[in-house]
């Protein structure tokens, strides 16, 4: 008879399954620590409109024959900077640029992908298959990844104060415009990474829910990180383990999680804030 422990190493013993939990924790990690960035940065409505524009430049990769990821970045980079373009050549506020761009942009996508015979293997850009992920698909995350969290941690107190302060960034000499376009191509990297394991659809959440998990836990930014990267590895963890268990999608269930999550740490804040008042209070 099975113990408990054999049951949940069970999973272990199939590749598939050490593929998906490696690309689901690399996944996690950079999307967690971008999440903190986004929410200061108030970029929420970005990594959204970024991650809906990539599907055109999938499509189109997929049908020029080149590797996906490539038409990914290039669709999500066009989008960031079409809307800071556009932004600063008209009147429209960019909350309003970015609803037109990246709607746009994802109808076209949408269009092209009804078009396409292979929709079998198209699709799991938009919904994931982290189950499904080859070596090649792995290593690709996995380096990306990499990359992103190497350079916010090499350049992390700059792009704090980018975040919090950019007047004052810009008085002390950093290069303001260069971290705008830099936090962009990040976005749109990590936008790549993530692509195998939620798709575009779910995506935002992955890219919004640690942050905001975070943020109402703890005041600093350091902690704010920990508490994000803790949250959303374990959601991707457990996650791809239900998942196995109860044969369900692996990218809804990690961001179920993550929602579960935030709803944890939604109820500990308003507890929180209702027990202060009556500890001040003095005693009749």
């Amino acid at each position: 008879m099975m113990g408990w422990l054999d049951v949940l190493l069970e999973p272990m013993g199939f590749e598939f399954m050490q593929r998906a939990l490696l690309t689901a924790a690399a996944t996690s990690i950079v999307c967690a620590i971008f999440s903190c960035f986004l929410v200061l940065k108030g970029w929420s409505l970005m990594g959204d409109a970024i991650s809906h524009a990539v599907l055109p430049g999938v499509v189109l990769a997929y049908l020029a024959g080149i590797p996906l990821a490539i038409g990914a970045f290039g669709s999500g980079l066009f989008c960031a900077v079409a809307t800071g373009f556009i932004k600063e050549h008209c009147r429209v506020k960019e909350d309003s640029v970015m609803g037109i761009v990246f709607s746009g942009m994802f109808a076209a996508g949408l269009v092209l992908f009804s078009r396409v015979n292979t929709e079998q293997h198209l699709s799991h850009i938009l919904f994931g298959n982290v189950l499904g992920v080859t070596d090649s698909e792995m290593l690709q995350t996995l380096i990306i990844a990499a990359v992103v969290t190497l350079a916010i941690l090499f350049r992390f107190k700059d792009l704090v104060l980018f975040c919090f302060d950019p007047v004052q960034a810009k008085v002390i000499g950093l290069p303001v415009r260069f971290y705008h376009y830099a936090l962009l191509c990040m976005l749109a990297m990590t936008i790549v990474a993530a692509l195998q394991a939620v798709g575009v659809v779910l995506v935002v959440a992955m890219l919004i829910t640690p942050g905001i998990t975070a943020f109402l836990l703890c005041k600093t930014l350091p902690k704010m990180v920990m508490i994000a990267v803790t949250v959303s590895l374990s959601a991707a963890v457990s996650g791809t383990f239900i998942s196995f268990y109860i044969d369900a999608a692996t990218g809804p269930t990690i961001v179920l999680i993550q929602a579960l999550f935030f709803l944890l740490a939604l109820t500990a804040n308003l507890l929180r804030k209702s027990i202060k008042p009556r500890q001040s209070a003095p005693i009749a």
